[in-house]
This record gives structure tokens, C-alpha cells and sequence, in this order.
């Protein structure tokens, strides 16, 4: 109890603390957890955490370096967080993308994707031809085959030990031997973002429009942990297409029949990451790991979410998994 009071007091609640107590005394801890829930829901809240948070590059909580790729200016950069957690500028390192300019769109196009990336592993044994070692993207990812992109295998990899090659790739990111080592030695993959641009990525993101996609994404939460079906599904699209092939209209009635159970449930979301997508206006990847039980699911896991954000009104879930 005494963590909810000073929850309470953290939110800025504390005026409001004798009606809280008469609640609780009334109705019990579920009343005061649902008093809880709401507060997350208002982008004031949101507004007051971010304050002194570095939001350079979007909402991050799960990655300590950012790797920034210039294709217009053949660049890779380096940012990692300080001991302020502030990402700050590290090394900028001359690479080779695609031979062709563009987004990447089907297998064999030669052009780099452009989006937001993780690394999936670390591979060091391997052809001569990619230099000492490669670190695997995870193109295509969620919102990439939602859009119908296709290929795989998109590397930042070495240069050629034993051949020659042309100053482009067939859609990797290559840079030279020593600086691929370099990389090594200074970033860890699981906690290390790839973001693909056209040209610079854009820095310095709104505080204001990153609280209400945060309020968004708990009053998202809100309606989904108290069985408000339509409140719900009205923060996804009518295009909105689960990673699974799922449609808009499918999703709809399956959805409906399990609020209908009315069902208790618990629901947590941590490590919580919400980046504008390059290139595409208005449009934010969110992911985060998720802690959801009921009485007849559990799931814990990892959770991606492609929003549109419209300044006016909650965004729109274009595609999830």
C-alpha cells in the first residue's frame, strides 16, 4: 500500500489524497490501480517525465547507442549515451550503400532500406569478400513487410580482404576493416538501434508530440485492460493489417468476442522505444515488452506497434505484432 501512496504523490495526486484514502477504504486497491491506470493516459503526465529526458532521437529506453546512416552522404554515425544517458556523438565512419538511390522494395533491387532497425546478431565466420566479421539486420522488419517490401540478408559488413570491389553494395552498409572492428569494440548489439535515412536523421524530436503518442499508447492500454471494445478499436485503421495477415475486419470480430468474456487481466508495458520512421511522414514505430495475463491467456514478449499520428486526434494502428 505504502508504494501506491507514493506513486500517488509522484503523479501529483497528493491533494487529491484523502478522496484516494475513502476510495480505497470504500472499494479496495482496484479502484485506486484503475485511478492509476487513467493518470497514464494524460499526456500532462507525459509532458512533466519527459522534461529532462534525451529525446534526440524519439522516446528510447531499451538501447544505449544509435547508429545513424547517412545514404546521401555515405555515412555511418556512432552516438552512444554518456553517464547523463545523453546520446552523444561518437565516431562517424565513411561507408558504401546500394548502387541504387531509394528505398529497397523487392529482392535484387541494389538499393539500402531506408527504416528503423535492430541487430540481430554478430557473424565472423564468413566469405572473405565482407571483411573480418558482419553485424545482420533485421530487414525486413514489421513494418517493412506490411508495406510489401521483400529481400533479406542486409549487413553492415567489412571490405574485402582478398578482392577488389566497387565503391557501392548490392544494399548493405559496408565500411572499411579497422573501423568495422572499431564498431565492435564499442557497441553491444542487443541494445544497439540502426536507423537508415535517405540523408541526416532527424534529431532533436518533439517532447510534446512524444507525450501524446505516450498517453496514446496507455489509453490504447486503458480500454484494452477494461473491455472497452470500441474505444479500442478505434485506435486502429481501417487498413490496419496484423503481422500475421490478420485484416482490419477479421481483427475486429476477434477482438470483440474476447472483451465480450469480460475477463480481469494485467497488463505491463516496459522498455519502451518510440521513433519516427525515416521518410515516412507522421508515422512512429513503437515497441516495447509486454507482460499481459488472464485467466485464459499469458503472453510475455516482445510488442511492435506502426502508428500514424495525427496532431488532432489518437493515432492509428497501421500494422502489429
Amino acid at each position: 500500500m505504502l508504494n501506491k501512496i507514493l506513486l500517488l504523490l509522484i503523479l501529483g495526486l497528493f491533494a487529491h489524497a484523502n478522496t484516494i484514502l475513502t476510495n480505497y477504504r470504500m472499494n479496495g486497491i482496484a479502484d485506486i490501480e484503475k485511478q492509476m491506470d487513467k493518470e497514464l493516459t494524460a499526456p500532462t503526465y507525459w509532458n512533466k517525465y519527459l522534461k529532462d529526458i534525451d529525446t534526440s532521437f524519439g522516446y528510447v529506453e531499451s538501447y544505449s547507442s544509435i547508429l545513424a546512416c547517412n545514404k546521401e552522404k555515405s555515412s555511418l554515425s556512432l552516438y552512444k549515451h554518456n553517464k547523463d544517458k545523453k546520446f552523444t556523438f561518437v565516431k562517424k565512419y565513411n561507408a558504401f550503400t546500394g548502387e541504387k538511390k531509394g528505398d529497397k522494395k523487392i529482392e535484387g533491387d541494389l538499393k539500402t532500406p531506408i527504416g528503423v532497425y535492430k541487430i540481430t546478431k554478430k557473424i565472423s565466420k564468413l566469405d572473405s569478400f565482407y571483411g573480418p566479421l558482419a553485424f545482420v539486420t533485421s530487414y525486413p522488419n514489421t513494418y517493412d513487410r506490411y508495406r510489401g517490401k521483400k529481400g533479406h540478408g542486409i549487413w553492415i559488413h567489412g571490405l574485402p580482404t582478398e578482392q577488389e570491389r566497387d565503391e557501392f553494395t548490392k544494399g548493405c552498409i559496408a565500411i572499411n576493416n579497422s573501423n568495422i572492428e572499431c564498431l565492435d569494440k564499442n557497441i553491444d548489439i542487443d541494445s544497439t538501434m540502426l536507423i537508415i535515412n535517405p540523408s541526416e536523421t532527424k534529431q532533436n524530436i518533439s517532447k510534446e508530440i512524444l507525450s501524446k503518442i505516450l498517453a496514446g499508447l496507455y489509453e490504447w492500454r486503458y480500454s484494452w485492460l477494461y473491455n472497452d471494445t470500441q474505444k479500442y478499436l478505434s485506435f486502429y485503421s481501417s487498413d490496419f493489417v496484423r503481422a500475421d495477415g490478420m485484416t482490419y475486419e477479421k481483427f475486429k470480430t476477434y477482438k470483440t468476442r474476447v472483451f465480450n468474456k469480460k475477463e480481469k487481466k494485467k497488463i505491463l508495458f516496459n522498455n519502451i522505444n518510440v521513433i519516427p520512421y525515416p521518410n515516412g511522414p507522421n508515422v512512429f514505430q513503437i515497441t516495447f515488452k509486454e507482460y499481459y495475463t488472464s485467466s485464459s491467456f499469458k503472453f510475455e514478449g516482445d510488442k511492435v506497434l506502426i502508428v500514424k499520428f495525427d496532431d488532432n486526434t489518437n493515432f492509428k494502428i497501421l500494422t502489429e505484432k
